[in-house]
């Protein structure tokens, strides 16, 4: 199986939490095949907004989700 990784963001309510404020409103970035291209992704996304705090992206595995047994 792939390790596959989900990159997302959105405005949160406490830079220092993962509660997003509006889920209708989160940036899916994408879905990607391993970590290095996920990390990549994320680097880009967060760049874009860094001068905003309320911003947050995320990497999230999705091969650890699916199956949590495996590693």
């Amino acid at each position: 199986m792939s390790k596959l990784h989900l990159v997302f963001g959105g405005r949160v309510s406490d830079p220092q939490g993962l509660d997003f404020v509006d889920l209708e409103k989160l940036d899916v970035v994408g879905l990607f095949p391993d970590y290095k291209s996920a990390e990549k992704a994320w680097r880009s996304a967060a760049q874009r907004t860094v001068d905003d705090a309320e911003m947050k992206y995320v990497v999230v595995h999705l091969h650890k989700l699916l199956q949590p047994d495996a590693e």
